[in-house]
């Protein structure tokens, strides 16, 4: 599950990455709280027609409505807000790569509040992400660039976002996705249309096709790949997988949008990758117990785990299941049976 979870999170991060250039072309043609209610409004149409074939359980909502309502609220509404603010103030190429500090907040936060097992790996990995964060928004002499302060936090946002989603096991990653586009997408359109008529601006058709087709790929499809990846890895470490993202962001700038490249920039992007490569491997194992829990996600039933008997015959699957106490040993990351004191 560990590698069907990291090539999720890559995936994802390849959507997302591609989303960010092409979201600071419109991020200076309509109000920036319009374009990320757009955006997210676009991820609850991708995933729409799977929450529609099978609707979330009602006992499953009323189990995760707090965390669901945190994930709307700081990663639905205030993180693309702050996002598109800060791309219409910085070039496309630094706002991709400062992307990167969403991996410190998540880091920083799984292990402080939600005591997350992380490792030495994992905390020098976010270590250089770190360094080459600061490279890009400090320079002696100059002042702090606002669009790199709005997208940080952003990434504050999409950190707490991350360390609650991940957790969320109560429902599939597609109602998730459904409920935060669809209310924070909602809230975010109706502000920013307000604004713009009250401006004397108004939001040209094509642009807002463009958005939804941005926000269905870079927002839908890629936040349910992120959610069921960091179930098989953590939030922390689902993270620095999807921290790839940026770097395909900048690459896409360069090449399309003619963005300056600079040496701060190719500095923070190697010392990202090498904080990625870093934290790879990060398995640890020992003696553990698990109590018992009903959740559902995305499982196979020879993991030992999953073993129990279902109509479903099919290798893999997602269902609401029931797991009894156990105690054993092997190699676990903090995925959603293995989050337990350490």
């Amino acid at each position: 599950m560990e590698r069907v979870g990291a090539i999720r999170c890559l995936v994802a991060a390849v959507l997302f990455g591609a989303s960010a250039p092409a979201a600071s072309v419109l991020a200076g043609e309509m109000p920036a709280v319009a374009l990320a209610g757009l955006l997210y409004l676009g991820a609850a149409l991708a995933v729409l027609p799977v929450s529609a074939r099978r609707p979330p359980d009602r006992d499953a909502l009323r189990a995760g409505w707090a965390p669901i309502t945190v994930a709307v609220v700081a990663g639905g509404a205030l993180g693309p807000a702050l996002l598109v603010a800060g791309l219409a103030r910085t070039d496309a190429a630094t706002g991709s790569i400062m992307l990167n500090l969403e991996l410190v907040a998540t880091v920083a936060l799984a292990a402080t509040f939600f005591r997350e097992h992380l490792g030495p790996r994992v905390l020098a990995g976010a270590a250089l992400v770190t360094i080459g964060g600061v490279l890009l928004v400090w320079q002696p002499g100059a002042s702090l660039d606002v669009g790199a302060l709005l997208i940080a936090g952003a990434c504050l946002c999409w950190g707490l976002d991350n360390c609650v989603t991940a957790r969320l096991d109560h429902l599939a990653p597609e109602h998730v996705v459904l409920i935060k586009g669809a209310v924070a997408g909602t809230a975010n359109l109706s502000l920013g249309l307000t604004v713009a008529r009250g401006a004397g601006s108004g939001v040209d058709a094509g642009e807002i096709v463009a958005a939804l087709l941005i926000g269905a790929a870079g927002y839908g499809a890629s936040i349910t790949l992120w959610v069921k990846g960091a179930r098989d890895l953590g939030a922390a470490r689902g993270q620095l997988v999807f921290a790839t993202a940026p770097f395909i962001g900048a690459l896409i700038a360069w090449l399309t949008l003619e963005d300056p490249v600079r040496g701060a920039q190719l500095a923070a992007m190697l010392l990202a990758a090498a904080g990625v490569a870093v934290s790879l491997r990060s398995a640890h194992e020992h003696t553990h117990h698990h109590d018992p829990i009903v959740h559902e996600h995305e499982h196979i039933h020879d993991d030992g785990h999953h073993e129990h008997r279902h109509d479903d015959a099919e290798a893999r699957g997602s269902h609401r299941h029931t797991h009894p106490a156990i105690v054993h040993s092997h190699p676990h990351v903090p995925d959603l049976h293995h989050r337990h004191e350490h």
